[in-house]
């Protein structure tokens, strides 16, 4: 760039030079002045040319310090658009890699995300399969509310028929004694052997009938009656527990009627004192009442109730507290059976030992026998072969014929068995087996 407007310069000078120089020729041709004019011409034109080439200089001048500065300032914006350029170059080559790392960097990172992105998926499906199953459910839980809905219905409809069957008195005892029976069959008791129903009892106070006579172990007895207070508690339990004012004061009533049924009951069966016909048997009465409201509702209304039925020799009983005392009844009844078990173990055992005892002599005397038997045995061997055999070999070497002479033949035939016993032995023996007779040495005796 400083080379270019040096050059532009002289060629601009050249030319306004060339220019001149032919206008001066142009002149003296045209004018055929004498040599001397035309030089003065010359000179005057060379003057000219110079003065105005001076100025020329001086405007070139000028134009070239404003070019140059020109210059100076497009190379200073050339170098700052550079800088811009390198810089941009820079941020751009920057951001490239910043964009290549950030794509590496996502790439590996749903590289890792993948496992998470199948189980979102597997999730979804789950999500999905589970809102479906939630919808059936919310129609299976939205029948089985309506069923128990209507269920409630049913039972509500039979509770108030059980309620008002329950008001007539003999329902009431038959429900009692229902209940009665079951605690009791619960308890592991048995009819007729550790209890009896309807039983009468005789005492100074009169012939009664309690509903259940509990046998114990010792033949004493314990009665039990069942009493089922129910009008004025059932007409209390319409009311809520939490009403006040009119309502509140009426439960409250209602309450205390049924705490006067309760002492009413308890009076009854104190007056009737059936422990004083059942021999030497506790001096009590269970009143077992089949409900365990019942009770809790009359003792909530008066406390003191119990010690009362206590003083009546009454015992107030529940189903639960029944169970518990007849359960352990039938324990005393059990434990009373192992005794007796026991009692004829221990007899047997006894007996048992002094059998073994005689049964121990016998075998020493057949210890004894068998050991003499054996010594005997041992003595008939030895003198069997010590002395027997050695002395029979020896008669092999005799003559029989003048040892022993002829024998006389036997005339008279045997005489046959008749008798009827011996006859039937003989026909159902077996034949007896034919006997090889055999020399001392061993050798088959000649027939």
């Amino acid at each position: 760039m400083d080379f270019v407007l040096p050059l532009v310069i002289g060629l601009l000078i050249g030319a306004v030079l060339g220019a001149l120089l032919g206008l001066v020729l142009a002149r003296r041709s045209s004018t055929g002045d004498d040599p001397a004019v035309i030089e003065a011409r010359h000179q005057t034109a060379i003057a000219e040319i110079r003065a105005e080439e001076a100025q020329h200089r001086a405007q070139l001048s000028t134009e070239l310090a404003a070019l140059q500065a020109t210059a100076a300032g497009l190379r200073e914006q050339i170098g700052s658009a550079q800088d811009q350029y390198r810089e941009l170059v820079e941020r751009v080559r920057t951001e490239q890699a910043a964009q290549a790392e950030r794509e590496r960097a996502e790439s590996k990172v749903l590289q890792q995300l993948a496992p998470v992105q199948e189980t979102l998926r597997s999730m979804q499906a789950k999500v999905t399969e589970l809102e479906t199953q939630r919808s059936l459910q919310h129609g299976e839980l939205t029948q089985q509310l309506k069923s128990a809905t209507e269920a409630e219905e049913r039972l509500r409809a039979t509770a108030e028929s059980l309620a008002g069957a329950l008001r007539s008195n003999s329902t009431r005892g038959v429900w009692g004694e229902t209940q009665l029976r079951r605690v009791v069959e619960a308890a592991g008791l048995i009819e007729r052997v550790d209890f009896d129903v309807q039983w009468t009892v005789s005492s100074d106070a009169g012939a009664g009938r309690p509903d259940m006579v509990i046998h114990l172990p010792g033949g004493k007895h314990i009665p039990v009656d069942a009493k089922v207070p129910f009008d004025a508690y059932l007409a209390a339990s319409q009311i809520a527990i939490t009403a006040t004012g009119e309502e509140g004061d009426r439960r409250k009533r209602l309450l205390q009627e049924h705490v006067k049924a309760v002492r009413a009951h308890i009076d009854a069966l104190g007056s009737k004192a059936y422990w004083a016909g059942l021999g030497t048997s506790p001096e009590m009465v269970i009143a077992f009442i089949p409900s365990e409201s019942l009770v809790s509702s009359a003792m909530e209304a008066d406390p003191a109730i119990m010690d009362y039925a206590f003083s009546k020799r009454v015992a107030l009983a529940s189903p639960v507290t029944l169970w518990s005392v007849l359960k352990t009844v039938a324990f005393s009844w059990q434990q009373d059976v192992l005794t007796a078990d026991a009692q004829v173990l221990f007899d047997l055992s006894r007996e048992l030992y002094s059998r073994l005892s005689t049964m121990a002599g016998h075998v020493e005397k057949l210890g004894r026998a068998i050991e003499s038997t054996i010594k005997n045995y041992n003595g008939f061997v030895g003198s069997l072969e010590r002395q027997v055999l050695p002395t029979a070999r020896k008669l092999q070497k005799l003559d029989e014929s003048t040892v022993l002479g002829p024998l006389a033949a036997i005339e008279d035939a045997p005489r046959d068995l008749t008798a009827m016993e011996l006859v039937a032995e003989l026909e159902t023996a077996p034949a007896a087996p034919e006997l090889e007779f055999s020399t001392l040495d061993g050798e088959p005796a000649a027939e």
